[in-house]
């Protein structure tokens, strides 16, 4: 997954609902270093009991927002999502010569 080009990510799910996993594979997917390079993640926890969806808010370096509701799809899902939009940021950054 390509994350140098996110600025923000927010989580938000419930740990013990099946329906997250895909919310807790891309915070894993995360690299250790993300936040000492100026990504801000913001993770929220719902209660056990809680009956709302997981989901992803996502801000890039050129101000695109991507919200995505993590209870109907799948992580191959959300990260072909996200990559499509980093995959054209990075082939303008390759043609402005940075």
């Amino acid at each position: 997954m390509i994350t140098r080009f996110l600025t923000e990510v927010r989580v938000a799910f419930n740990p013990f609902s099946p329906r997250s996993k895909p919310a807790r594979l891309f915070l894993s997917l995360i690299p250790a270093d993300a936040r000492s390079n100026g990504m801000l993640v913001q993770s929220t926890m719902l209660p056990r009991t809680s009956k709302q969806n997981a989901t992803l808010g996502v801000k890039f370096k050129d101000g695109k927002e991507m919200n995505l509701d993590l209870s109907k799809m799948r992580i191959t899902e959300v990260m072909e999502e996200v990559d499509r939009h980093s995959r054209t940021l990075a082939r303008k950054e390759e043609l402005s010569g940075n």
